[in-house]
Parts: structure tokens; sequence; C-alpha cells
């Protein structure tokens, strides 16, 4: 697992000051995952697959 503090984390500008989270890209594909409002808790990583699966239905609005 990578050290967050080695990954460059990014929000969402479709996010909000209460209710947002960060990702970042992870080498090899996956995608690390954190709460912007405590990012010392530190990340969860996703494999590509999904991640992907995951945007795919986001922006279809399959949620």
């Amino acid at each position: 697992m990578y050290s967050s503090d080695r990954l460059s984390f990014r929000k969402s500008s479709y996010s909000n000051p209460q209710n947002c989270v960060e990702v970042a890209d992870v080498p090899g594909g996956e995608a690390a995952i954190r709460d912007s409002k405590h990012p010392e808790n530190g990340h969860f990583t996703i494999p590509s697959v999904e991640w992907a699966a995951f945007l795919d239905a986001a922006r279809e609005g399959r949620f």
C-alpha cells in the first residue's frame, strides 16, 4: 500500500465542504480514496476495474 503522503489527491469540482472525498491515482491503476476533512485517517484503494465501473455508473446517473 502506498503512503498517503506519496500520492497526489484531488477533489471533484462538484464537491461541497461538508461531504467531500479525495481521490488519487495509484501506480498500477488503482485509485486511492480518502475523507478530505480527515486525511490523517489514511485512505483505501480500489482496483482499476471497480473504479472504472463506478465512474461509468456515476456518469450515467445510476446512483
